[in-house]
């Protein structure tokens, strides 16, 4: 099922439009430094499947985005679509960390910030282009339009915390309301449990 929404309060609602001194604040508040090494237990709960499948998903950020990078990603949304963001988005150098699982290799993370939270922790945001598999490419799916991941976690401040991770998502920028929207591929994103730090 594909289903549609604006971009507030849902996962990656506030995926390019986090606050501008985010980078700051997180030093500023003590928030982890970098790289920033996180673990997850991964549990997809595609609906095109039979049984949810689980795994670990691991998660390194780097560096954040700088509020440039921020900027241009969504001048290019806005003036030329979801092509414009993704090629934008892909020479975004250098890369903000890495994401993989334990049975894959790295897949470059492009779009990272962290914002703190009221109870002490911190929200993490982040995005990156969607690896394209040799038959999706060949068969010119439906799939392989939506083109980006996204993710979405939430830390409390004993490192410890729980997310979503949108595997297949477009981005679309609504002319008439003016306002981000998030396309999604899926019926419901994966899910993050028991996201921790990794000193």
């Amino acid at each position: 099922m594909i289903r549609r929404m604006a971009v507030v309060g849902s996962v990656s609602a506030v995926l390019l439009l986090v606050a501008s001194s985010a980078p700051a604040l997180a030093q500023a508040t003590g928030e982890p430094k970098l790289p920033l090494n996180l673990t997850s237990f991964a549990v997809n709960m595609d609906a095109r499947t039979r049984a949810a499948s689980t795994g670990r998903v691991n998660i390194t950020i780097e560096r954040w985005s700088t509020d440039g990078e921020r900027d241009r990603l969504l001048q290019a949304l806005a003036d030329k679509g979801s092509d414009k963001l993704l090629s934008t988005l892909q020479k975004i150098r250098p890369r903000v960390g890495y994401v993989r699982s334990d049975n894959t290799l790295a897949w470059d993370i492009y779009y990272a910030r962290l914002t703190p939270g009221e109870d002490g922790g911190y929200r993490l945001i982040f995005a990156t282009d969607r690896p394209i598999d040799f038959w999706e490419a060949r068969n010119n799916t439906r799939t392989s339009e939506y083109e980006f991941m996204l993710c979405e976690i939430h830390m409390n401040r004993r490192g410890e915390g729980e997310g979503k991770l949108a595997l297949m998502a477009k981005i679309t920028w609504n002319k008439k309301t003016n306002t981000l929207e998030l396309e999604n591929y899926d019926i419901e994103p994966v899910r993050l449990n028991k996201v921790t730090e990794v000193k």
